[in-house]
C-alpha cells in the first residue's frame, strides 16, 4: 500500500513506514477501505461505459449500423481486397503474404470494436463474418475477371479453401477483440485492484497453506484472483489466434 504520510510504497503488513517512520497500524484499515472503494468505483465506471455503449446502439440503431458498416466492414474489407490485388496481381508473389495480411489487417479492427464501442466477442465475430464474406467475394470477383475464369469455385476443394480463408479472417477479428478486452478491461482492472479478493481466491489461497498472516494470505489471494482473471482472455487469444493461423495458412502449406 501507499503510506498516507509520505506517499511511498510499503508492504501491506508493515506496522511502521520504512521511509518516514510513521505508525501505520491505525491508518491501515482506512487506507485499505479507501482502496477497496476506489477499485469498486473503477469497476462501476467500466460497467457504466458498457451500458452507455449498448444504450447508444439501441437509441441510434441506424447511425450505429452505418458506423459499423463503414469502419468495420467496408474499410477492412477494402484493405483486404487491396492486399489481394497487390500480392496476387501486381507483385505476383507467394500467397503466404496474402494470408499473413488477412490475419494482421482484421486484428486492430477487432481491438477497436471493444476499445471504442464495447462490442464483445460474439458481436466482433458477426462483424468479422460480414467483412470476411464481403472481402472474399470481392477477391473471387477480381481473380475471376483478371484471369477470365468463373468467379465462384467449381469444386469442393476450392470451396473448402474459401471457407477456411473466411474463418481465418473471422477468428482474426475475434483475436483482436479478446486482445482489446485484455488491454482495456482486464489489465487496468488488475492494476487498480487493491481491495479484498473474492471468496474463491481466498479459498484457493488457504489450500496452498493456512499458516500465514492475514496480510500475506490477502496478497496471495489477490495474486490468485489476478491470475484467474488473466488466464481466460490469454487462453482465448491463444485459441483464436491459433485457429486463425491454422485456417489461413493450411492451404498454403498443404496441412
Amino acid at each position: 500500500m501507499e503510506c498516507p504520510f509520505c506517499a511511498e510504497t510499503v508492504k501491506d503488513e508493515a506496522a511502521v513506514c520504512k521511509h518516514c517512520s510513521r505508525d501505520l497500524r491505525l491508518v491501515r484499515p482506512v487506507v485499505l477501505e479507501v482502496q477497496e472503494i476506489a477499485a469498486e468505483l473503477d469497476a462501476l465506471r467500466r460497467e457504466l461505459d458498457q451500458v452507455n455503449a449498448r444504450l447508444d446502439r439501441v437509441s441510434h440503431p441506424v447511425r450505429s449500423m452505418l458506423i459499423y458498416a463503414i469502419l468495420y466492414v467496408l474499410v477492412p474489407g477494402a484493405a483486404l481486397v487491396v492486399a489481394h490485388v497487390v500480392v496476387t496481381i501486381v507483385l505476383d508473389v507467394s500467397p503466404l503474404y496474402l494470408r499473413l495480411a488477412s490475419l494482421m489487417i482484421p486484428l486492430p479492427f477487432g481491438v477497436a470494436l471493444y476499445a471504442l464501442h464495447k462490442v464483445g466477442f460474439r458481436g466482433a465475430a458477426a462483424i468479422g463474418f460480414l467483412t470476411a464474406a464481403l472481402s472474399v467475394m470481392s477477391m473471387l470477383t477480381v481473380t475471376g475477371l483478371n484471369d477470365r475464369v468463373p468467379i465462384l469455385p467449381g469444386s469442393w476443394v476450392e470451396w473448402r479453401e474459401v471457407i477456411e480463408y473466411t474463418m481465418s479472417i473471422v477468428l482474426a477479428f475475434g483475436t483482436g477483440n479478446i486482445l482489446g478486452v485484455l488491454i482495456y478491461r482486464i489489465v487496468p482492472s488488475i492494476m487498480a485492484q487493491h481491495g479484498k479478493p473474492n471468496p474463491a481466491a481466498y479459498r484457493m489461497a488457504r489450500m496452498l497453506g493456512q499458516h500465514v498472516g492475514d496480510e500475506q494470505l490477502r496478497r496471495r489471494a489477490r495474486l490468485i484472483q489476478d491470475l484467474m482473471r488473466t488466464i481466460g482472455p490469454l487462453a482465448g487469444i491463444a485459441v483464436t489466434a491459433s485457429g486463425s493461423l491454422y485456417a489461413g495458412l493450411k492451404g498454403v502449406f498443404g496441412w
